[in-house]
């Protein structure tokens, strides 16, 4: 689950105008495509049950939920003019800009202690078992060690390092 140096640069000068936004950067994906190339950033934000209904100005209902339309919309503009200003992406790109959504890819570790009994899904570099896809029940993350384990059909439990992970997402379930 490591970026690559471009997408890590990228993270890093995105970060900071994604925060004066206020919602967080949970991770960006950039895909370089021949002549015009792609980076894909990923916003989230606590919600909060427990907050008051308002409306926002285009009439969407907030009520401490998660990414809405407008978050899309502030975060396109202020990292469009910062990288307009530090043109760190050479030639054309299209930029993408919304929630993780309910499949969420995670991009770091720590990202996926939140979802401990849940179903991923896993893409490795290396076999594990000989097996390099497949949706796992996530039983653990140990963030001192980067490992994670998962529970394949059968019971069988696995132990895969972190940095061997090619992409992980989560599975939705109703």
């Amino acid at each position: 689950m490591k970026l690559s140096n471009k997408s890590q640069a990228l993270f890093d000068l995105i970060a900071p105008a994604v925060a004066a936004c206020g919602v967080d950067l949970w991770g960006i994906e950039f895909l370089p495509q021949g002549k015009r190339s792609l980076l894909r950033i990923y916003i989230d934000k606590a919600t909060d049950d427990n907050a008051e209904l308002l409306l926002t100005e285009d009439g969407e209902a907030d009520q401490g939920r998660g990414i809405g339309v407008q978050d899309c919309v502030l975060v396109t503009q202020q990292v469009g003019a910062m990288l307009d200003v530090h043109d760190p992406i050479s030639g054309e790109y299209a930029l993408e800009v919304s929630s993780p959504g309910w499949d969420r890819p995670f991009f770091q570790l720590s990202q996926m202690s939140g979802y401990i009994g849940q179903q991923v899904a896993l893409r490795l570099i290396a076999a594990v078992e000989n097996r390099r896809k497949f949706q796992a029940k996530l039983l653990s993350v140990d963030l001192e060690n980067e490992i994670i384990q998962v529970e394949v059909e059968g019971g069988q439990v696995l132990e895969v390092d972190s940095n061997n992970i090619d992409k992980a997402n989560l599975i939705y379930q109703d």
